[in-house]
Formats: C-alpha cells, structure tokens, sequence
C-alpha cells in the first residue's frame, strides 16, 4: 500500500508541476507536453521557448555531488551522473537510490519550462556501482563467450536493474579494440579482432530494445520504461594508444583506424545506441575532445548520427595541458568539434558564464548550441522522460534477481578459456573428479568477491574481499560441488612444505591481478602478481594442480607451463563464482576461445593476429574444449 501511495504522490506532484508551468497556464495547449505530437515537433515547440541560459544549462553534466535540487531548477541542468563509487550510501538501497534521483528530478521538473533531467550512471558490467546488483563478466570475457545473443541478454538483464533505481541512462558500452594488453582498460575491450567487437555491440540491443521497422538510421531509440539510453565509448580509437598509456595518442593512419577501431561505431548507429562518448585520447597528435572533422564530420555527418556525442569525465578540462589552463579556450574547442554534452563541470556558474559569452560575441554561432540541445531533447523524448520522468518501487526486485544471477553463471561458464589439460590428450586432468579424498583450493582469489569481479566494482578502483556485495567465490562455488565425502582444505599461501605433506589428491590454485580502472592499470610487465607467483610453484610443484587466472588480459606464463597441469583463463567473472565450479568440476564444458593473443614475452607487444610476426604462446582464437562429464 505504501508503495502505491508513494507512486501516485510523484504522479500528483508531477501533475501539479505541469500545471504550474508558466507554459501550460490558463488551459494553453503546449505541444511539447503532447506525448501524441511527433518527437521534431516538440522539440521545436520547446526550443522555441527556451533561453539561451536554459539551452546552455541542457548542455551541462553535472557529478550528483556537486548539484542539489535548486541548481537543477535555476540553472535548468540537463543531466546528472554518478561517477565510480558516488552512491547516496555505502550499501544504498535500491529506494535510497530512487528518492535520490527523483529529489534531484523535482528541481529540474520545478524550473521554468519543467524539462526533465537524465541521470547517467557507469554500469559497465552489470549495475557495478549498486550493492547487492548482478556483476557479470568484464566484456573481454564476454568476448571469449563469441555469443552476441548471451551478451544481448546480459544488457537487457542490466537495464532492468538500473531502471529498478531510477536511472535511465548507461555509459556502456565500451566498444575499444584493445591493440595492447598493457592498457589498463583492456578488460573493458571485448577483443584484440574488431569482428569480435562488432559481434557485442548486440548489447545495444538488449540495453536499448529492438529497433522497430523503419526507424531512420542513426536515430536513437528506447524501447519502454524496462530499457535505458546507451553510450557507445570511447570515440574513437582510445585503444590503440602508443605503448597502451592510457589516454595517450594513438598513431594510425585513417585507413587504420576505420578499419580496426571505427567499424563498432557503424554497428552501434545502426542499432540506434542513444548517445557516443568521445575518447580522452588523441589521434595522430589531436586531442580527440577537440577534433571537428571525426565528431562533426565523421560521426554526425557522415555515419548520420542522431543521438547526442557526450564528453567523458572533464575531458573538455585536458584539451589543454596541464587541463584548465584555459577553461574558455577547452569549452570554445571541444563544443565547435560537436560535443553536445559536457560531463563532469567544475562550475556550472563558470560555464555558463563562458558560452554565453562565447556565443554572444558569435565565436560559438547559436547553431551549434541549438544543435546540441535538439539532439539532448531528441534522446530525452526518445526515452519518455517528459512522460515518465520519476523512478518508483517497481522493479526494486530486478536487483540481483535470481534470473539475472543465473545468467551471470552461465555467462561465467561460457568465458572461461581452458588453455592447457594435461601434457597430452590422452590424459586430461580436466573435468576434476568431484569425489577425493583431499583437495587444496589455494591462492588470494579464491575466496576473494573483490578480486574476482575487478575494477568498476562498487568503487571505481574496485574492492577487495567478501564484504562488499553479494555473491558467491570460486572457493564456496568449489565447495557447493564437490562431493560431500570430499575434504576441501582451503589455505591461501600454503609452503611447499605443507602440500608434499598433506596427502592431497591435486590442488585448485587460483591468483591473479588485484583490481584496477583506467590509467591505475597501465602495467609494462603483465607479470602474475606476488604471491601468486609462490603459490604456482609451491602447489604445482608438490601435487597435481589446476592453475585459474583471475585477470582483465593475459599476463606472462610461459616460463611456468611446463610446472602447470591445467591452465584456465577465468578473466574477471564477477559475482557468480559458481560458474567456474560448474565447469572444473565437469557439469558443462569448457567452450571459451581466446579474444585476444596470449604473448610470450612482453617484448613482442603489441602483437595481434594477422601481424607479420605472429608468435604467441596461445594464438588468437585458441581454447580446448571439454564434453560435460557423464
């Protein structure tokens, strides 16, 4: 009952804002608010009202923390955000996220002309920043699934839950072509191969709902209030940057770069992805935030694009280096190359003062303002925001709903590469007997929920341990398979010592890197993290062992092959653990492939397949493959 009061409150209450609206009253007919009028009519009947001050405020992205109802009033702001780890609390519910986001909604829908705000959020591996939410693979785990159908449902799976906490805008997907596994964003790219990227940008589909017949190409579309805007990122080419720096420059000629980094942006355009996020990177020495002829040229008037080009987080700040060394020059630059959004404004007061000075002193012409608010409005209509702009109770149940922990099992299940088992095929260690009398599960993530989902998780950074959301680790995942007659002794750094001495019938050995985001990950040695190393050793060298990788990319392994039983690349699973039980212990096969090259030594990067000297440890493509035991 109290669910329903609380709905029909926000209906009143928007109800009333409409009514109050200085546009609506003495019963005029305002064509905007008419959901029956075509979406070019309403916004046209709504710019033609606005000011220039309100088209300027369209164009602003403000972080939650720096905004409160009222400057979403007075300043009719166009969106928020929340950035890694900005939650209304630690453990926030999914209620305290709706009233949050509808307090902020109640200041824009009180402003003038009543025009909602959008809320954006990095659910980047299912809703990341949300306790207790589903995280499913990082996308090159995805990527290693080859099934653009499963990672379809993976977006439809994730819009539901963060529509469940009133936001109805997603930054993914990611569709970076990750050239160099010394980036520390790879994990974010689904493949080495744009083919394979390509292939996921069916997560449009399910983030967004399928297109209907006849919708004009590059026009966005939202399928109904279960759906969200997408973002394809990062415009472009911010995965080929020289040495995998992140947001470093990226030296390709333009055949190059349509052909590996630009073909993603195709498929995303024509699946109607909402909006396009541009890269921190550059392009052959040019900032891309600053560059006209990709983003206007290419993106808009070229691939027709409709949707609106959004920055990334004060990206328009490193135009200049050191950034904000010339804020008016930065905004002046990065508006005239086409960004219609500005995310991640230190002052919405500076900015506004700024463009409209710009713009009165006719250095930014009102028709490039114009057209960044049309296509904001266009998204916003699209979306159903002036219908339905509040968020309510009645998808709280969505959030790490049993359905969608199951699909990130199966999706778990269908990531997992096996690239060594046993010395030969006629002596296969994998599947492992789930009945032993004594086995050893080993290394620091095996029971470590932080580790296994990695960066993007609850913060930014990613967190470390069992404390931090709902799930499952591969240890208990192991421990609800095996057999009940089975002793599992679980010790995360045992010496060499102690597994000669204990008798086990093989060892689990699972290590690999400790969370990371961004630039945080750049990393020119790819080694396995300590004690990881150790751990390979002293369990591998004293017992039968299977060696699990937790990692966002291939680290160096080579010189510890020979030592290893059975090899399994699990990437960054996320939450459902169980999934890599289900297949080490036979009841599914492994059917992952690599989407990327596996080096031998770091010296030969980058390397990707096609290249002319082409010789990795595991090739592009490579994974064995298992029947489910009988």
């Amino acid at each position: 009952m109290g669910k329903r009061v609380s709905v029909f409150w926000v209906g009143g209450l928007l109800l009333l804002l409409c009514l109050r609206s200085p546009s609506a009253q003495a019963g005029e007919y305002v064509k905007y608010k008419d959901p029956n009028q075509p979406i070019n009519v309403r916004i046209r009947d709504l710019m033609n009202r606005m000011t220039l001050e309100e088209k300027i405020g369209q164009m602003m992205q403000l972080e939650r923390l720096t905004a409160t109802p009222d400057i979403m009033r007075d300043y009719s702001i166009g969106s928020l955000l929340s950035g890694g780890g900005s939650v209304p609390r630690p453990q926030a519910t999914a209620e305290e996220w709706i009233n949050m986001v509808n307090e902020f909604q109640n200041g824009s829908l009180s402003s003038r002309l009543g025009i909602p705000m959008i809320y954006g959020i990095d659910a980047v591996h299912g809703h990341n920043n949300v306790y207790k939410a589903t995280i499913f693979p990082h996308n090159i785990g995805l990527g290693a699934t080859r099934d653009p159908d499963l990672v379809k449902r993976i977006g439809a799976a994730t819009a539901l839950e963060v529509r469940a906490t009133g936001i109805p805008y997603a930054f993914a997907p990611c569709i970076a072509v990750c050239r160099d596994p010394t980036w520390g964003r790879c994990y974010e790219s689904y493949s080495e191969d744009h083919r394979v990227v390509q292939e996921m940008t069916e997560i449009i589909v399910g983030l967004q709902g399928e297109i209907p017949p006849g919708l004009r190409k590059g026009f966005p579309y939202v399928g109904g209030r279960d759906k969200v805007a997408a973002c394809a990122k990062h415009f472009v080419g911010d995965g080929g940057t020289v040495n995998g720096i992140d947001e470093n420059n990226t030296v390709i000629d333009w055949h190059g770069l349509r052909s590996i980094h630009m073909p993603a942006y195709h498929n995303s355009i024509s699946k109607g992805v909402s909006t396009v996020m541009v890269s921190y990177s550059s392009w052959n020495g040019k900032k891309m935030h600053a560059n006209r002829n990709l983003i206007t040229g290419f993106l808009k008037n070229k691939l027709k694009f409709r949707g609106f080009v959004i920055s990334d987080y004060q990206g328009i700040d490193r135009i200049t280096s050191p950034p904000l060394a010339n804020y008016t020059y930065s905004l002046q630059t990065g508006i005239q190359a086409g960004i219609d959004m500005i995310m991640g404004i230190y002052s919405h007061t500076d900015f506004l003062d700024i463009v409209k000075s710009l713009v009165n002193k006719n250095v930014i012409p009102v028709t490039r303002i114009n057209d960044a608010v049309r296509r904001i409005l266009r998204v916003k209509f699209t979306l159903g925001l002036f219908e339905n702009p509040y968020g309510d109770l009645s998808m709280v149940d969505q959030i790490g709903s049993q359905a969608h922990r199951d699909l990130a099992r199966e999706a778990v299940r269908k990531s997992l590469v096996l690239l060594k088992n046993g010395d030969n095929v006629e002596s296969p260690v994998l599947p492992l007997p789930k009945q032993a009398p004594r086995i050893l599960v080993a290394g620091t993530h095996a029971d470590n929920l932080g580790y296994q989902c990695g960066g993007w998780t609850i913060t930014w950074q990613g967190v470390d341990g069992n404390n931090v959301t709902t799930g499952t680790t591969i240890l208990n995942g192991i421990l609800s398979t095996v057999h009940p007659s089975t002793e599992v002794v679980y010790s995360q750094t045992p010496d060499a010592e102690f597994v000669k001495s204990s008798n086990f019938s093989y060892g689990i050995v699972v290590v690999g890197e400790t969370p990371y985001a961004e630039m945080f990950g750049d990393n020119a040695n790819l080694t396995i993290p300590e004690p990881g190393l150790t751990t390979i050793k002293n369990v591998c060298g004293s017992v039968k062992c299977v060696v699990i990788l937790i990692s966002g990319r291939p680290l160096v392994i080579e010189p510890y092959l020979s030592s290893i039983d059975g090899l399994v690349a699990a990437w960054l699973p996320g939450t459902e653990g169980q999934g890599v039980a289900d297949v080490l212990f036979g009841d599914y096969g492994f059917t992952g492939t690599l989407p990327r090259t596996w080096f031998r030594t770091v010296d030969q990067l980058p390397m990707n397949v096609g290249d002319a000297h082409y010789d990795p440890v595991f090739p592009f493509g490579f994974g064995l493959t298992t029947n489910p035991a009988v």
